[in-house]
């Protein structure tokens, strides 16, 4: 059982594609989605895989973070270096669970195109009270009165007093010194002041038709190099969350599970929550086609406040 919890937002700077495997319907290939709300995600397995990899990557220089990698994501014996086996040398002490675990990354704002300001940050009261939830459980917890229909009073993206445009709609919103209060709280978890000029906070409705048909549907070939044209059956199409769309999950921490933590003074949940944070990347790759540049994002714990 977890005993710590910090949240975790992912920050996408280029598009990624987290897929569900092939599919018979438009998208050949789509992304993770929630099945109730059908809202983007990302599994809890595919995050910790990305996470562990990019840990196990600076273990490669420091064999102190490469044991308390294993320690925290779990013992993996196909791929375990020399350093490793020797950490472990008993068949009992592989038997263990990882110290760390990761909750589903869930949508927590979406870019869509503006009329002004050339795009906008949407979200909804399903998903930020979804949010207030989660953070409760964290330990930087907030609380927020959500209203649908609001936006910040001091938005760049007004074309009039009663309503915005955002992709080809035209939105009737009213300002609220609500949303600004989780505008600017928004701004400095992420350490993003454009957050504070650029929230709208749709309805459930509308705010699920935008991550429904809003995200980027891409097209690809593979080239016959013989005949210099589409090789057959390598026309496909990918979906992919576009850049700017943020996403959060929970890291939970326990206490370490193995005898070596007693050789590594590695074994409170406290120290493998600080691992965790002093250790994670600014910037990682998730999900596929990592060699053309998709999938990179930035991470920023949360409670951090751009520190």
């Amino acid at each position: 059982m977890f005993k710590k919890a910090k949240v975790m937002y992912i920050h996408t700077i280029s598009p990624m594609h987290v897929g569900s495997g092939s599919d018979l319907g438009i998208v050949d290939m789509p992304i993770q989605r929630e099945g109730h709300t059908n809202f983007p995600k990302i599994e809890g397995s595919s995050l910790k895989g990305s996470l562990r990899e990019a840990f196990e990557l600076k273990g490669r220089t420091d064999v102190d973070v490469l044991i308390k990698t294993y320690m925290s994501f779990g013992y993996d014996e196909s791929n375990a270096p020399s350093a490793i086996e020797q950490a472990f040398p008993e068949k009992s002490d592989k038997e263990f669970a990882g110290a760390l675990g990761f909750s589903d990354a869930r949508i927590l704002l979406f870019p869509v195109k503006s009329a002004k300001g050339i795009f906008a940050w949407v979200t909804c009261p399903m998903v930020l009270n979804k949010f207030v939830k989660d953070l409760k459980i964290s330990d930087n917890e907030q609380d927020f009165k959500i209203k649908e229909n609001t936006i910040t009073n001091d938005s760049k993206i007004n074309i009039d007093n009663n309503s915005v445009i955002v992709e080809e709609y035209q939105i009737s919103i009213k300002k609220d010194n609500n949303t600004q209060a989780i505008a600017e709280f928004l701004a400095t978890e992420l350490n993003n002041e454009e957050i504070k000029e650029k929230l709208i906070i749709l309805s459930n409705d509308d705010f699920k038709d935008f991550v429904t048909l809003s995200t980027e549907v891409i097209t690809r070939t593979k080239i016959d190099n013989k005949t210099g044209v589409v090789a057959t059956g390598a026309l496909f199409t990918e979906e992919y969350l576009p850049c700017e769309t943020v996403m959060y999950s929970l890291a939970l921490a326990s206490h370490t599970m193995t005898k070596v933590t007693q050789i590594q003074n590695f074994n409170t949940d406290d120290e493998v929550m600080d691992f965790f944070t002093s250790t994670v990347p600014k910037t990682l790759q998730i999900g596929g086609n990592a060699t053309i540049g998709k999938g990179i994002v930035s991470i920023v714990i949360g409670g951090s406040h751009g520190n």
